[in-house]
């Protein structure tokens, strides 16, 4: 069989975890001689222009009618977001979806998409539904942390301020309209992490489908271990410095656990603290880590590969004090740099941090069990030699961009048989 055509559809353009790993694989696939498009519906900061600046780039068009806009708004005040975006049913209308044998939908939460079409696309097109949290089963968050309503229905919700928020619990309501849409729809459901392959299957919505755990990949070569002096150098740290690292695209936002990380901190040994500094990259004000009393470098927004491989490539640790995620990719980014890690032992961070192996996990929400794994592992420099070479061969041999390729073609063409 030829190599499929491949329509990826995600909310966002330009920015996010579910862009740039959709995004990655769009363009990895596209190397191997794939015909893939993508087609999206958000666009932030000014992001839009960069993207169609590149080939196989979509923008999904959005209904102009005023009628649609006030059903929109209507729906939002009772807590049914995105019901009402009927011109996703529209979608097979638009030039690009007819070439399109194989559609791939990533995140479609969020102002964009209505999944009540779900069975309209999926009738014509075969289809698979790669998730890169848990909104596609619960009814309305993307992450649930303790909260596992989503098994029995929803309803009750203790989480409406959650992404994507909510005004009204409508949370059993969104639960049942999925659990019609879902019911009519033919589509092959992709999890990248472990824990979230789990959670799909014991989801009573999504338990109708074939589920299957396919990790995100990285490019090794992007990726790779550099000279930590050097990196040092370019970054200008001062030698015989101890560098740890932190790393969101929000440095504020609650899930990445910023302020878990400042206590874990301030409970380092203060001579440590002296002879320690904390470089970070991500948006939002870094201002608070300021007044931990040791050294930081921050530097705002980076997405450069180039330059995210000197950062990692600078760092003893890489630190992730993440409260809820699937498979982060600056773990995955970490990993294959040669950078050891310290987080929580929540969701499928386990995947990569493997204790002993890649770094050291903590119980979630224990910040002075941070602490320790990060004094613990500060001190022990040939056990970190030992990890950064596990984390190479790791991310070699596990996470490479054509592994996950492969996967996918051989899915595509399940599909298509």
């Amino acid at each position: 069989m030829a190599s499929p055509s491949v329509l990826h559809i995600n909310t966002w353009g330009g920015i996010g975890g579910a862009f740039i790993a959709s995004d990655r694989l769009h363009h990895s696939l596209q190397k191997m001689g794939v015909d893939s498009a993508y087609a999206y519906g958000r666009a932030l900061n000014g992001s839009d222009s960069g993207l169609n600046k590149s080939a196989h780039y979509h923008r999904l068009e959005r209904a102009a009618n005023v009628g649609e806009f006030a059903l929109t708004k209507a729906s939002r005040k009772i807590g049914l977001n995105d019901i009402t975006r009927f011109s996703t049913f529209n979608l097979p209308s638009q030039p690009f979806f007819p070439a399109a044998w194989v559609l791939n939908f990533h995140n479609l939460h969020s102002d964009f998409f209505s999944y009540l079409a779900l069975p309209k696309l999926t009738a014509l097109k075969p289809a698979v539904w790669t998730l890169h949290d848990m909104w596609s089963f619960t009814g309305h968050c993307a992450y649930s942390y303790e909260c596992d309503r989503w098994k029995i229905g929803c309803g009750h919700c203790p989480l409406l301020g959650e992404e994507p928020q909510v005004n009204r619990d409508a949370t059993h309501w969104e639960w049942q309209l999925k659990d019609r849409a879902y019911g009519r729809a033919r589509v092959s459901v992709v999890a990248p992490s472990r824990w979230l392959t789990q959670q799909a299957q014991q989801s009573p919505l999504l338990q109708r489908f074939n589920v299957q755990h396919i990790p995100n990949g990285i490019d090794t070569q992007r990726y790779q271990p550099l000279d930590p002096q050097y990196c040092r150098s370019v970054l200008g740290i001062p030698a015989g410095k101890r560098v740890l690292m932190f790393a969101a695209q929000s440095l504020t936002n609650a899930r990445k656990g910023g302020d878990l990380l400042f206590e874990s901190l301030m409970a380092l040994p203060p001579a440590l603290k002296q002879d320690t500094l904390l470089l970070t990259f991500g948006s939002g004000d870094d201002r608070k880590l300021k007044a931990l009393g040791m050294e930081t470098l921050g530097l705002g927004y980076v997405n450069s590969d180039r330059l995210k491989a000197i950062l990692y490539s600078a760092a003893d640790i890489f630190v992730f004090p993440t409260r809820a995620d699937n498979l982060p990719l600056v773990l995955q980014e970490s990993m294959a740099c040669g950078t050891p890690m310290v987080s929580f032992r929540v969701g499928g961070v386990p995947d990569l941090v493997r204790p002993g192996i890649t770094g050291l996990l903590a119980e979630p929400e224990d910040p002075q069990g941070l602490s320790e794994k990060l004094v613990e592992l500060l001190a022990a420099d040939d056990e970190r030699a030992k990890m950064r070479r596990r984390c190479r061969e790791i991310a070699v041999d596990e996470y490479s961009i054509e592994l996950q390729c492969d996967r996918y073609i051989q899915l595509y063409k399940q599909l298509l048989a």
